[in-house]
């Protein structure tokens, strides 16, 4: 069988299935993989339409994070990292105070060829889909499993944090590698080596080389560890 990737009622086969021109929302921190639920709170009226467009048409939003350098664009909007992610809204409700309250999935990273110029109060990119996130659970089974699980065991253990253990085990090579590096509480340029890994493997091994070394600056007492919010 073709390999498919379902998100909410619709199947994504090719990069053909996937818009060229996307709005983007930059966040800082924030990290959608593949397969991932994000939950968001939105507020601001370029992103409220933002949104509006979206659900008018393809429901597909690209989530990217500003620039690492801090760079700025002449009018000082951020410039973009080249990398971000597709993700389909899913769920939808109005709050009742002017917020949407949303739920993305995450359906393919992206690379910007360029932003586009445009009336909207909400920026465009038109994007190049990342074939290969099409293809679920390519390179799964490379995954060390067992490595992910004691830097994941460390990480609680030395945070007084609790797991559901029956789920972890439950879940996928993949499932279980996105989720984490999702969850994770690293900052900006953590998130963006996590999303830029060119596969299931090198992602797995850079979280675990992320949270040794975490364990390791807050063992030494230099407070550069970070506490899982």
């Amino acid at each position: 069988m073709p390999a498919v990737v379902q998100v909410g009622n619709v199947n994504y086969r090719t990069e053909q299935d996937l818009p060229e021109i996307v709005p983007v929302f930059p966040l800082t921190g924030a990290l959608l993989l593949p397969g991932g639920q994000m939950p968001l709170n939105i507020f601001e009226p370029r992103y409220l339409a933002m949104l509006d467009h979206a659900i008018a048409g393809d429901r597909v939003i690209g989530m990217i994070q500003p620039r690492l350098d801090g760079a700025l664009r002449s009018d000082g909007e951020p410039e973009l990292c080249a990398v971000g992610c597709l993700g389909r809204l899913t769920s939808f409700s109005e709050s009742g105070d002017g917020r949407y309250v949303i739920s993305l999935q995450g359906i393919a990273r992206f690379r910007v060829l360029e932003e586009m110029a445009g009336r909207e109060p909400f920026r465009l990119c038109r994007i190049a889909p990342f074939s290969a996130d099409l293809d679920p659970g390519e390179g799964a089974d490379e995954v060390d499993r067992e490595g992910l699980l004691k830097a994941f065991r460390m990480y609680l253990e030395a945070n007084q944090l609790q797991a559901d253990w029956d789920s972890v085990s439950k879940a996928s090579n993949e499932t279980l590698v996105n989720a984490l590096s999702m969850m994770s509480p690293y900052g900006a340029a953590e998130k963006q080596a996590l999303l830029e890994a060119p596969d299931l493997k090198t992602r797995a091994e850079t979280l675990v080389a992320i949270t040794e070394i975490s364990l390791a600056r807050e063992n030494s007492g230099d407070g550069g560890g970070q506490i899982l919010q």
